[in-house]
């Protein structure tokens, strides 16, 4: 660098050489701390941004997954409640069917067989209370057939046929139930005891039985 007036003296040249140096490295200093301030900013601002953004799309979904959860868990514990409710309180357990509850009626299929051939009859058993009730049908009502007086017995279906298992029937109000059963036509005795001999042509009838209660008779008659 030259003066107007001549070159100056080399203290005074380097002196402003340094100051000329010294400005520079400031005026980098400067830029560089800018520079990286607005980096800093930048960085912070995309951040800030970010968070946002992501506090936005999380909360929402959730929000909306609480709302929807909330709703269907409000839904079903509605719809269950009665559920439950009807669960808790089940119908009373019918009462046992007392002799004075049911009705027997005994049947024959015709009135009159031939002597060999195996007579079929039924019954029916109808609950004649103002109410449901239980009792054990497992072993069925029994076939009773007696002279036509009633004085001797002569069959029974249960004599030589063992009880089935217990097994319990409700019968609501006026329900009823049928039961059919056949004889060979021959005499047995309890526990099946004795000769087993053909009963011969005649005027009979037939009687119904569940534990204590009997049915009225039905006459039939067996001929040659």
């Amino acid at each position: 660098m030259l003066e107007p007036n001549g070159p100056l003296p080399p203290e005074i040249y380097w002196r402003r050489r340094a100051l000329a140096i010294g400005v520079i490295i400031v005026a980098l200093a400067i830029v560089v701390w800018l520079v990286t301030m607005v980096a800093r900013g930048g960085d912070s601002s995309g951040s800030s941004a970010g968070a946002s953004s992501t506090t936005v799309a999380s909360t929402s979904p959730t929000s909306s997954s609480s709302s929807a959860a909330a709703s269907s868990t409000s839904v079903t514990s509605t719809s269950a409640a009665p559920s439950s409710t009807a669960s808790a309180t089940p119908e009373p357990a019918a009462q046992p069917c007392g002799d004075q509850s049911l009705a027997l009626k005994v049947t024959v299929n015709q009135p009159t067989y031939r002597v060999g051939d195996q007579p079929g009859f039924g019954t029916v058993i109808t609950n004649i209370s103002t109410a449901a009730c239980s009792r054990d049908l497992g072993a069925g009502p029994q076939f009773l057939v007696y002279t036509l007086d009633g004085q001797r017995r002569l069959w029974a279906s249960n004599d030589c046929t063992p009880d089935g298992p217990p097994e319990m029937k409700t019968l609501k109000a006026g329900e009823q139930l049928s039961y059919k059963g056949t004889w060979f036509g021959t005499t047995s005795q309890p526990q099946c005891a004795g000769e087993r001999l053909p009963v011969p042509a005649g005027a009979y009838m037939v009687v119904a039985q569940l534990g204590a209660i009997r049915s009225a008779a039905e006459p039939f008659n067996l001929a040659d």
